[in-house]
């Protein structure tokens, strides 16, 4: 068994070589990556990097100011569209992709596939969106095939129609109407939202969309009228949850259940490997346990991805069938603010005893994500290198899955607005724009990182050689976990804030680590870590044994240690390296 490992792609902006980066650009004049930008070539170097899991983010047909009807796509209002590209997770078709993405948009379903047979050339899995949660408010499918005999039919989806086509709008709810109503009111656009900026010229460009009874927004606004900070570009879905009342109806099964697993089908359908689940806690767990269990009974080893926030949910969200969830409101938060001088990593005894405990394998690691500000922008860390202990740290810490955004390995810091995407440290979803660094690294289409400086090139190497670490060695993918800290906080030259440490082991394959971090090492200069005897005989069986210890992270010349001398004197760490992986032989 390896260890998940997923590179995070926005297809949107992979391939883009235009450098125009005109402030809300169209794409004509900014340019757009495409499906085939994502090469054999690529493939193979992302795959040298150690990754496994690709997650293609953006591939499904969304909400946009660019206009495609020429190819039967009705346009957009785009006062209901944020940034000239639109957002990912405003889905306006869950039976289509992104025409921005194609390099003939009529084709553009059969060069999505093709992207999903290269990549699985290539040794590596697919992973997209599903966005269950919300929808544009322009939602309208125009590639909804009907349902053929065979499996929809099996699972009770007897036809297609699209959502909110038999919804009753006389009423605010109803269990099976697909969508949420504010009867007897009209939509507003938030009148603060200049859509496309101001020298934006569109016919439909008026602060109005037409809208009658008014929906429910997707962040769960209840109003006519949303704020421009609301998600008022999506309309939220109806689950059979009664929001005014509490009341749950979910028997019989609602028809948004059905249409949802419908659509998770229709994609599994297209040799996808798995899914990164949007939201995934603001629909009803039960629909999960409805869902997953049904396209697991025929694709068993799909994967489900969720973005959760509430460590109070992670059980019942495991249990119902969540392969990992995001570890955001545990670990990335204390990486993060151990970086910026806000925690430390004493702490980590409080994350090991959080609602993770007992389900950490399950919890998905990561410093970057689309949703989350650059590590090296300014409004984070400041710099790239900062993140060598804290990536090392996330990657080795449990058999869970661990994720990186395209860029991170290349210091990207999203300096500067783009449109609608403010300068947030954060790379635009929103707008059509390029990122310098991924064209240095691509080279022309070479992706050999023939225009990187030697100190970006460091850096991926550095990712190269963690991640590929974490591949190889089963004590990393499968092994058990022993905290080293806690026995060193009263030891020379240990700085419980600044520096951690913990071991792990694979019993079956004898496979042993010692990993050690610190975020200031001018702060362990000659630090000697202490080795805790309930390692022995678990971990280190034989005491007279001489152990080969080698640092596989940075490399230089292996050390040799007697078993009894690691418990009875401990082992000295080289300070100059922010990160050491040491295995011992």
């Amino acid at each position: 068994m390896s260890k998940i490992i997923i590179y995070q792609i926005l297809v949107r902006l992979f391939g883009n070589r235009n450098t125009n980066n005109k402030f809300y650009g169209s794409l004509q004049e900014n340019g757009c990556g495409k499906f085939d930008d994502i090469t054999e070539r690529a493939l193979d170097e992302i795959k040298r990097m150690g990754i496994t899991h690709v997650w293609y983010t953006g591939v499904i047909e969304h909400a946009t100011m660019t206009d495609y009807s020429v190819f039967g796509i009705s346009r957009d209002d785009p006062d209901v569209v944020k940034g000239k590209a639109g957002s990912p997770y405003a889905i306006k078709d869950y039976y289509d992709v992104d025409p921005d993405l194609a390099r003939k948009p009529a084709n553009r379903m059969q060069e999505f596939e093709a992207l999903v047979e290269r990549t699985h050339r290539a040794g590596l899995k697919v992973i997209i969106d599903f966005v269950p949660n919300h929808v544009a408010r322009t939602y309208r499918s125009d590639a909804m095939p009907d349902v053929k005999s065979g499996l929809q039919a099996n699972v009770g989806i007897k036809a297609r129609n699209n959502l909110g086509d038999n919804d009753n709008t006389d009423i605010a709810f109803d269990p099976n109407n697909n969508f949420y109503y504010i009867i007897g009111q009209a939509f507003v656009v938030p009148q603060d939202y200049d859509a496309g900026g101001g020298n934006f010229h569109h016919p439909l460009k008026d602060k109005r969309f037409d809208e009658y009874p008014a929906k429910a927004s997707g962040n769960d606004v209840f109003s006519a009228t949303p704020s421009i900070d609301d998600w008022f570009e999506t309309v939220k879905l109806n689950y059979g949850v009664d929001y005014a009342s509490g009341e749950q109806f979910f028997d019989p099964i609602p028809d948004t259940w059905l249409k949802m697993l419908d659509i998770l089908l229709f994609w599994a359908d297209k040799n996808i490997d798995g899914w990164r689940c949007d939201m995934c806690e603001m629909p009803p767990v039960q629909f999960w346990q409805y869902a997953i269990a049904r396209v697991k009974k025929h694709h068993p080893k799909i994967l489900f991805i969720g973005e959760a926030y509430s460590p109070s949910s992670y059980n019942n969200l495991i249990t119902a069938g969540f392969d990992c969830l995001y570890d955001k409101a545990g670990l990335y938060d204390l990486l993060r603010a151990t970086v910026n001088g806000n925690a430390g990593f004493n702490r980590m005894q409080d994350y090991l005893r959080s609602p993770v405990a007992g389900v950490e394998q399950h919890m998905l690691a990561f410093l970057e994500n689309h949703d989350e500000q650059r590590f090296a922008s300014v409004q984070f860390a400041g710099t790239a290198e900062k993140a060598i202990p804290l990536m090392t740290l996330a990657a080795t810490l449990h058999t869970a899955p661990v994720m990186i955004y395209f860029g991170q390995e290349l210091g990207v810091t999203a300096a500067g607005a783009t449109g609608f995407s403010g300068d947030d440290g954060r790379t635009s979803i929103f707008d059509y724009t390029f990122i310098p660094e991924l064209c240095w690294w691509a080279n022309g289409g070479a992706y050999d990182g023939g225009q990187l400086s030697a100190e970006k090139q460091a850096l991926r190497n550095f990712y190269v050689k963690l991640l590929s670490i974490c591949c190889k060695e089963s004590a990393i993918a499968v092994g058990t976990f022993h905290d080293l800290a806690v026995d060193n906080y009263n030891s020379a030259g240990f700085n419980p804030y600044l520096n951690y440490a913990f071991a792990r082991y694979d019993a079956h394959s004898g496979n042993r680590l010692i990993i050690f971090v610190s975020i200031d090492r001018q702060h362990s200069p000659n630090l000697t870590l202490r080795i805790s005897r309930d390692l022995f005989p678990e971990m280190l069986p034989d005491a007279d044994t001489e152990y080969v210890i080698d640092d596989i992270l940075n490399g230089g010349a292996s050390t040799t240690i007697r078993g009894t001398e690691l418990f009875d004197k401990g082992l000295h760490i080289a300070s100059q390296h922010a990160a050491i992986i040491l295995k011992i032989g």
